[in-house]
């Protein structure tokens, strides 16, 4: 009890305190006008409250990665509380937080044009191309893991459930970012903070022993090795890139920087709560890694995430619990395509504003995502897990960028960068929707990834230079 209690208590002591510090290096600006102030129209730059923005960025980034990953990532045992809590703090909230409020600072710019302004042309196009592929992935996954989870639970056809998720998500795409998401969304977040809070409590409630084995070892009973695999499954619960296609949005209904840190990095803190929570459920309720990978087998984290709620909660705390579970994903599928339409709207330089603009975009994304669907489930979360760390290490080397020209400490995003360049790149070289390679060879080509990357960051802002007088600075080329 106490681990998880400490986990707990590290990270909303991580908001507190290196938070804060990332805060006052950005420059967090309260008297600066926001994009939400100067690009009001009505569909996508609307200002909100800033409660109403927190939970909407909650909702927006937790989607099926802190159950599905943390569940997985339970069977390496205690060791993945430990990623989640350093990871969240040190990685995946100062990734969103600069996600956020370089987003705020660029009129509410996208992911790659925000990318580009630090890292150059050649990054912003390739970015483009590389997070609209990643977010028809996502919405793909998020609507058929809840699909899934709803057949299970009523015992109605996935199909059906897919059929009626794909039309939700078509309105939340085209319809204001207040009618519908703005709306509904503090009701699901009701939902979740049920789902979390009552599972972990009954668990302690009915004597359940958190973490029978207290090993920090390697416990995964296939084998998998920890490096670099624990660090891709346990995505969203400590770093995710996904969540830099989703802060912009928000980022155009901020109504003052003062709220970046709440919003942006609080989020992703509040997250890592929830992977702490399901990670504790997946190793306590389970004694041991053997029987969580049997479940797993039998029916995938799904059935895990069933048979927990409704042991621990009873036939109707249960199907509250697993709404909650499937609320995640469904308030991430649907703003995954949002983020795709506002990608490509950018790209092409086409108002919003009008109705029939916004079907212009929706539809073919939406008649793609459908086609997608119809491949191999797991193969498509297996590249969503990579391709999706790989779009925060270029996050974290913008954030990089941005610190260095403002000269303050980059390293708090330099760090971070250096590591999951190494943890994506030795995966792709080593998994086998990759190149297959032994780990030795991919774990040295990972580590050499790393130094070039490195290399080429202090290469590119070596012209940044403090000037004689004036706050100007000289952008790097």
């Amino acid at each position: 009890m106490l681990m998880f209690f400490a986990s707990v208590g590290f990270l909303i002591l991580g908001y507190f305190i290196y938070g804060s510090l990332i805060d006052r290096l950005f420059g967090a600006d309260p008297a600066r006008k926001t994009p939400a102030e100067t690009l009001e129209d009505g569909v996508d730059y609307v200002k909100m409250p800033p409660w109403k923005i927190f939970l909407i960025q909650l909702l927006n980034i937790a989607g099926l990665g802190p159950i599905y990953g943390a569940v997985l990532g339970a069977l390496y045992g205690p060791v993945a509380l430990v990623w989640i809590v350093f990871g969240c703090i040190f990685a995946g909230a100062v990734h969103d937080y600069f996600s956020g409020m370089l987003s705020v600072r660029n009129d509410g710019q996208s992911v790659p044009d925000v990318v580009g302004r630090y890292l150059g042309n050649g990054f912003k196009q390739f970015m483009r191309g590389f997070s609209v592929v990643l977010l028809i992935l996502v919405g793909v996954v998020f609507f058929l893991g809840p699909a899934e989870l709803l057949e299970s639970l009523t015992g109605i056809d996935k199909k059906t459930w897919t059929v009626i998720i794909i039309a939700y998500y078509f309105l939340a795409t085209i319809m204001p970012v207040d009618k519908i998401i703005g709306r509904i969304y503090p009701v699901f977040g009701a939902v979740l903070i049920f789902m979390a809070v009552g599972t972990i409590s009954m668990l302690m409630i009915k004597g359940y022993e958190l973490f029978p084995i207290k090993s920090m070892q390697n416990l995964n009973p296939q084998d998998l090795p920890m490096w670099p695999l624990m660090f891709i499954t346990i995505a969203c619960g400590a770093i995710s890139g996904f969540h830099a296609t989703q802060s912009p949005m928000m980022a155009r209904c901020l109504p003052s920087e003062r709220h970046g840190l709440p919003v942006f990095y609080g989020a992703m803190i509040a997250e890592g709560i929830i992977a702490l929570i399901w990670a504790t459920l997946a190793i306590s309720f389970f004694p041991t890694p053997g029987l969580l990978n049997d479940v797993l087998g039998e029916g995938g984290p799904g059935l895990v995430v069933n048979k927990v709620s409704t042991t621990l909660l009873g036939s109707v705390g249960g199907v509250l619990a697993i709404i909650g579970v499937v609320v995640l994903p469904v308030t991430s599928g649907d703003t995954a395509f949002r983020s795709a339409r506002l990608i490509i709207a950018d790209v092409f330089k086409i108002s919003q504003k009008e109705g029939l603009k916004r079907l212009g975009i929706a539809v073919p994304l939406f008649v793609v995502g459908v086609l997608i669907s119809f491949s191999d489930f797991g193969l498509i979360w297996r590249y969503f897990g990579w391709a999706n760390q790989t779009l925060a290490v270029f996050v974290l080397w913008t954030a990089a960028v941005y610190l260095t020209e403002i000269h303050k400490f980059h390293w708090i995003a330099t760090l971070p960068a250096i590591f999951m360049t190494a943890v994506v790149t030795t995966f792709i070289a080593n998994s086998t929707i990759g190149f297959n390679l032994s780990m030795p060879l991919a774990t040295s080509i990972g580590i050499g990834a790393a130094v070039v990357a490195c290399f080429a960051f202090f290469w590119k802002v070596r012209r940044i230079s403090v000037p004689s007088e004036g706050p100007r600075v000289e952008k790097a080329l």
